[in-house]
């Protein structure tokens, strides 16, 4: 816990990356770069992604964006040819088999890719146009060692209620804070799953991602950072939906916590051989950062009362371990609040949220539901350890930047997605 408190305060005295850092390459500089977007019943959003991705501005001969679509997905399909596609875009339908996880459809597709480059999104993400140039540019001024960078990850729609606010803070205190200090440490980096970049030709010597880990991002962060690669940040936002449900939340939230611990089984089986590899310093943050999230989460709420009741109902008095116990209860209870509430109030600053910075105070409320979805991911480990929580998307009514508020144009707002064909029956051709 301490460890994992260290590393979210020293994140916040590091200062932010200036926006200035944002190069550019000529046109015929730039490389062939290819798009992943694993989709699974995701027909609501269709118009607004083909939209989303149609703006990048990056030369459209070195594109080379790739649906990911699973078998049996009628729905989706009929969106996808109810919105004209230009030539860049590409329909993969993934072969049936299992586990139906959406790292087993990247995994399927990374042979095809065609870029020196490769990015994989969400399909429910709204890009920064000219995200690709500066990915770009900041792959060609890094070291070869600089194998990914991670994009910021913006909750948009604040205005769906509570729980979206909430998530918009503890987003932007990952990616806007906790993320760029990782990076500029060269410390090991849980992915973000989404807005992540990568060199094509390092991901194909780890053999993509893992398609049973259903948190595959943060495995493969790790897997980098054995291989001595690092992760830089990308100074570049991609808007996204926060679910709005507590029953949809919880849903996605055990999923990741699912993924982190199976992701700790994985390189956990060998420790000293994966400390060798690591190094003390990097060992210690891969170690707060994935097992410790998940240890802290479930024992979160019964440190926060024993830290309470350590420091109100003590009477004072006692030799040495009391007053041990006693700094010990202070320590945890003064630096949990302070490493939960200082990254989330830099993070509103640095993305000009000076409203929702009264809200930074109901964090640790906030965490006691990341608590639940720990436990819950324990219970659901030992039961469905492969099952995937889908989260629905295209269900948010409010935007704060716009990004997410329709506003396509009215040609793909238009165009709604035909009823799903009748599966052709056994030799009809």
């Amino acid at each position: 816990m301490i460890a994992l408190l260290t590393f979210r305060l020293a994140a916040v005295a590091m200062s932010a990356a200036p926006e200035a850092a944002r190069l550019a390459l000529p046109d015929d500089a730039l490389p062939t770069y290819t798009i992943l977007v694993a989709l699974h019943r995701e027909a609501r959003v269709i118009p607004r992604l083909v939209y989303s991705l149609g703006r990048l501005d990056y030369p459209a001969a070195k594109l080379d964006i790739k649906f990911l679509l699973e078998a049996g997905d009628y729905e989706t399909a009929a969106a996808l040819r109810a919105v004209p596609l230009p030539p860049r875009f590409e329909i993969i339908t993934v072969p049936e088999g299992l586990p139906r996880t959406k790292p087993r459809a990247l995994c399927a597709a990374l042979p095809l890719a065609r870029g020196d480059l490769l990015v994989v999104y969400d399909a429910e993400d709204v890009i920064e146009p000219d995200q690709l140039r500066v990915a770009a540019a900041v792959f060609a001024a890094s070291a070869p060692s600089v194998a990914c960078l991670q994009g910021r990850l913006v909750i948009d729609n604040h205005g769906d209620g509570w729980l979206p606010r909430l998530f918009a803070i503890e987003y932007s205190a990952l990616f806007d804070v906790l993320g760029p200090a990782l990076a500029a440490w060269r410390m090991p980096t849980p992915l973000g799953g989404t807005s992540t970049h990568f060199r094509t030709d390092v991901l194909r010597r780890l053999h993509g991602w893992d398609p049973w880990n259903v948190t595959e991002d943060a495995d493969l962060g790790l897997r980098l950072a054995l291989a001595g690669h690092h992760v830089g940040d990308l100074p570049s936002s991609t808007f996204e939906e926060a679910p709005k449900r507590l029953g949809a939340w919880l849903r996605q939230r055990t999923r990741w916590m699912k993924g982190f611990l199976q992701t700790s089984a994985t390189h956990g089986r060998f420790p000293l051989a994966t400390y060798r590899r690591l190094g003390p310093a990097e060992s210690l943050c891969a170690l707060a950062l994935l097992p410790g999230t998940v240890v802290s989460a479930l024992f979160y709420p019964f440190m926060l009362v024993g830290g309470l009741a350590e420091l109100m109902l003590d009477e004072g008095g006692g030799g040495v371990l009391r007053y041990l116990t006693r700094a010990g209860a202070w320590t945890i209870f003064l630096g949990g609040l302070a490493a939960i509430w200082l990254p989330g109030i830099v993070g509103c600053l640095r993305r000009g949220w000076h409203d929702l910075l009264p809200l930074v105070v109901l964090l640790p409320a906030y965490y006691l539901l990341v608590s639940l979805a720990a436990w819950l991911a324990v219970f659901e480990l030992a039961r469905h350890p492969h099952r995937w929580n889908k989260t629905e998307h295209g269900l948010a009514r409010h935007s704060r930047s716009g990004a997410l508020a329709g506003r396509w144009g009215a040609g793909l707002r238009s165009a709604s997605p035909a009823p799903p064909p009748s599966p052709v029956p056994a030799g009809s051709g």
